[in-house]
C-alpha cells in the first residue's frame, strides 16, 4: 500500500507529470512536441521522461516517446481519480441535500452539472435557474412533491400560448397548496384546460423535485425542514435517461387530474 501511495503522490504532486503522461497516451511525441503541448521546459521534460522511463511507463526510439501499456493503465486510472475528486469538490457544499437514496445514477455523472445556490443578493437564484430553463423549453416534464407559484405561472403561460407541452406528476400535498389559493387555482385550471398539458396525481410520496426541460434535468435541493438550499441541472445522458424513466414510472402509477379533484 505504501509503495502504491508513493507512486500516486509522485504523479499527483506535479501537473507537468500528469500532462506529459496524458499526452503520451494519445500517441508518440518528441520532446519539442511535448514542450509545445504541455508548456513544460526542456530540463523539466528531461527529468519527467527519465522518471517515466525508469518506471516503465513510457518507451522511446531515441527521438519519440510513447506510453507503454502500464503507462496507459496508470494515466487512465489517475484521470478517473482526478475527475472523481473534481466532482466531489463541486458537490461538497450541496452533497448533504442530495437525495442520494432516490437517485438512480452514479454521482460521477454530475461532474459537469450547473449548481446554483442562494446568495445574499440573489436569494431566489435556484428558482430563477429553473424558470430560465422553463422559458426556453418546448417540452417540460415534472415529477415533484411541490409546484411553486413562479414555475406554475411560466408553464401555464407558455402552454396556453402553444409554445410548450407539459406533463406533470405531483403528490397530493403539491396540488393541495395550489387548490387553496384562488389565484394559483385559476392558473392551474387554465393549465388543465390546455390540450398541450396533462397533470396526474400520484397518491404515494414523491421524494424528489425534478424538472425535465427538453434535454436538461433540473433538481431542487431542500434540507430536512423544506428550506431550498440549491438547484442542480445537467444534460448528462445517464442522468437524463434516469429522469425520463423515473417520470414514466410515476406517470403510469398516477391518475389524471380533473378540475373537480381540486375541490
Amino acid at each position: 500500500m505504501d509503495s502504491a501511495l508513493e507512486e500516486i503522490e509522485f504523479l499527483a504532486l506535479s501537473a507537468n507529470r500528469v500532462e506529459v503522461l496524458d499526452a503520451l497516451t494519445e500517441g508518440a511525441a518528441t520532446r519539442r512536441e511535448l514542450e509545445a503541448e504541455t508548456g513544460a521546459s526542456q530540463p523539466t521534460l528531461g527529468r519527467i521522461l527519465g522518471d517515466f522511463t525508469d518506471r516503465g511507463w513510457i518507451t522511446h526510439d531515441g527521438t519519440r516517446y510513447v506510453a507503454t501499456a502500464t503507462g496507459r493503465l496508470v494515466a487512465e486510472a489517475f484521470t478517473d481519480l482526478w475527475e472523481t475528486m473534481e466532482t466531489e469538490l463541486k458537490l461538497r457544499d450541496v452533497a448533504e441535500w442530495l437525495p442520494t437514496e432516490s437517485l438512480g445514477f452514479d454521482l460521477g455523472r454530475l461532474g459537469d452539472a450547473t449548481i446554483t445556490v442562494p446568495t445574499r443578493t440573489r436569494p431566489g437564484a435556484p428558482v430563477q435557474r429553473v424558470l430560465e430553463l422553463l422559458e426556453e423549453s418546448s417540452h417540460v416534464r415534472i415529477f415533484s412533491h411541490a409546484f411553486n407559484e413562479q414555475s406554475l405561472e411560466v408553464v401555464t403561460e407558455r402552454t396556453v400560448e402553444g409554445a410548450q407541452t407539459f406533463e406533470g406528476v405531483f403528490s397530493p400535498d403539491a396540488l393541495d397548496a395550489i387548490a387553496h389559493d384562488s389565484t394559483l387555482r385559476q392558473r392551474l385550471e387554465a393549465l388543465l384546460d390546455s390540450e398541450a398539458a396533462e397533470i396526474r396525481l400520484h397518491e404515494g410520496p414523491i421524494p424528489l423535485a425534478v424538472t425535465i426541460t427538453d434535454d436538461v434535468v433540473h433538481l431542487l435541493l431542500r434540507d430536512d425542514e423544506g428550506l431550498l438550499r440549491a438547484a442542480l441541472d445537467t444534460d448528462d445522458d445517464a442522468v437524463l435517461s434516469w429522469a425520463r424513466e423515473a417520470h414514466e414510472r410515476y406517470w403510469r402509477a398516477a391518475s389524471p387530474l380533473d378540475v373537480d379533484d381540486l375541490e
